[in-house]
Parts: structure tokens; sequence; C-alpha cells
């Protein structure tokens, strides 16, 4: 009597589990009618604000067209990137979308979607320098952006304890800038971001060697899985159809 007993309250608990812990975060979605979006928006071409202030952007134009497939709205929420994970984690935003690399100490912290663009990280220095490999670090003064893939590449670099220093910024922009006016040596960071950015200025080298090979994902909340899966889906959608890669071109060209 006391093993069916036994066997019986298994049973309740599991059932309890699976009606009570029943992951409903596309279902409030749903009701609540959008969805919000935390980023960095100095991030160009990923999502920043245009000279009309308009956040607009790679990740911003597919945001909205799965919004659009969801049948709700998007929410943009400009946010410190460092700080990102943790206004995602405490429900300030539903999801961070905006160029965010898939790293292992990541994984532990948000439930990340499929990858949806590759992504490589390089060093940038001004043209008068030419072009830097890992090794022209040592000695030198790098800026990176606090909390980003590029600090992380510095961080796990074999040259890390021969940089002379590495200084943290709030962006990658003004890491730039400080380098365009030769208070850095180089800059480590996203490949994809600082080629837009040297696009009108071609004042910048981009080195050849990558510290890193990454993939770009949208990032939710650990338990978010039906909400993962349905941005999953979308992208995949938009992907068979072509909008994905009419998307691509508009920002990237062919």
């Amino acid at each position: 009597m006391k093993k069916i007993l036994s066997v019986v309250l298994l049973i309740m608990g599991i059932l309890s589990t699976v009606v009570f812990g029943k992951d409903n975060s596309l279902e409030k979605i749903k009701e609540k009618g959008y969805f919000t979006v935390g980023l960095d928006a100095t991030f160009a071409p990923m999502g920043y604000r245009d000279e009309n202030g308009q956040i607009v952007g790679f990740d911003v134009d597919l945001a909205k067209e799965v919004a659009k497939r969801m049948g709700v709205e998007v929410k943009f929420k400009p946010c410190e990137w460092d700080g990102i994970i943790f206004d995602l984690r405490s429900g300030n935003i539903d999801m961070v979308w905006n160029g965010m690399t898939v790293t292992p100490s990541r994984a532990k912290q948000v439930l990340f979607s499929q990858p949806y663009l590759a992504n490589d990280q390089v060093i940038f220095t001004r043209k008068d320098q030419g072009t830097y490999t890992i090794d022209d670090l040592s000695g030198k003064v790098v800026g990176v952006q606090l909390g980003s893939s590029g600090a992380m590449a510095v961080e796990n670099s074999k040259v890390k304890n021969d940089i002379k220093d590495v200084k943290k910024y709030s962006t990658n922009v003004e890491a730039l800038m400080d380098l365009e006016a030769g208070r850095l040596d180089a800059v480590v960071m996203d490949e994809v971001s600082g080629n837009y950015y040297n696009q009108k200025k071609s004042t910048l080298n981009s080195s050849v060697e990558q510290l890193s090979k990454e993939e770009f994902a949208v990032a939710l909340r650990k338990n978010d899985n039906s909400l993962t899966d349905e941005i999953n889906k979308q992208l995949a959608d938009m992907k068979i159809d072509g909008t994905y890669e009419q998307i691509k071109i508009k920002w990237f060209g062919k």
C-alpha cells in the first residue's frame, strides 16, 4: 500500500510540475501584444539611431518582421551593453536582439535562439599604422567595449599579458573615435560593425587575422522556451521565403 501511495504521489508531483511549471512566455507576449527588445543603440548596422533619432538596423528590421508575423508589435529599449543581461533576467526587456555573440558563459545565463549571422572579432587600426596581427598588440594600448565579445577575445588571446593597457568603453563608437584621435593603438571589436562604421570614413584598417570566429543569436530568458521556439520558427520561415536575404542585402549588400 505504501509503495502504491508513493507512486501516486510521484505522478501527482510530475503532473503538478507540468501544469504549474508550464512555459507560457509566448502566450504572455501575445496577451500583452508586444515584445521589448533591449539593444545598444550605437551598434551599427545591427541597431542604432539614424540622423533623425530613429532606431534602425539589420536586427531592428528582423525583429520588426518577426513581430509582424507573430501578430504583435515590437518596442526597442536602449540599454548599457555591460548590464543588458541583467536587464533581460530582471524582466526589463523580453530579449536581446543586437548582434549578441553566442558564448558558453552567456549560455549559462540566457537561452539563445538558433544563430542567424556569422561574425569575427578583428583588430582595427588607423590607416597610417598598417594592419595588425594578434602579436602586434603586444606593448600597445587597446580599446574594447565593456562586456563585449571583443573584450572577451582580448582576455582570451595569447598576448593578453603583453598588452600595455586595455581601455574599456561604454560603446564601440567611443573606442573607434579614440583610435582615430590617436589615443589608442587598436580596437578589437565585431568585424560587421567596425566595417560598417568605416564605410564612409575609410580611415581604418581591419586585420585579416581573427581573434575569434563567432555567431550572433537572440538572447532570451532561460525558461522562455515557447517564445524562443517561435522566434526560431519565424526566422527559419523568413530564410525559406527570401525575406531574410532581402533584409541582409539591404544592410550588407550582396
